[in-house]
């Protein structure tokens, strides 16, 4: 799927190692052209087939966007939810939409990238024995 060429892919990976280098808490963007569910069970899907629910403190955050349906979520797991409160990814949303709407999509996913990791750091900082538990690389799916 050419959703992005290899210079935007590194821009987003590169987002994704420096929003995880201050937190211990793990960031995927999944990305596919069409969303044929409601988007928050999508991405519950994906997150779970991405092994996210498998981090040793349940903190992994995932970035879901469907381009050409224009659907997205952003979606923690059970380790975050249990600390931050309700409503905690709005802001997140919020400006990612913004970028989305002025048709940057690359800007949009790095923002949200950005801001996941600020939040993450409060409630998840890094520690010494922190490992890369899941790739920083962009999940591609093709919609099964």
């Amino acid at each position: 799927m050419a959703v992005f060429n290899d210079e935007e892919q590194q821009r987003i990976r590169t987002a994704v190692e420096n929003a995880e280098k201050h937190t211990s808490g793990q960031i995927r963007v999944c990305i596919e052209k069409t969303c044929s569910e409601s988007v928050l069970d999508r991405a519950a899907k994906y997150f779970h087939q991405l092994d996210m629910h498998k981090t040793k403190l349940r903190n992994g955050v995932l970035i879901y966007v469907a381009v050409v349906d224009r659907k997205f979520a952003v979606i923690g797991d059970a380790g975050i939810n249990k600390v931050v409160p309700p409503n905690f990814w709005d802001d997140t949303k919020d400006d990612m939409l913004e970028h989305f709407k002025a048709g940057n999509l690359v800007e949009g996913i790095v923002t949200g990238l950005e801001i996941t990791g600020e939040h993450l750091q409060k409630y998840f900082p890094h520690k010494k024995d922190d490992s890369n538990e899941l790739p920083d690389d962009i999940a591609f799916m093709d919609g099964n």
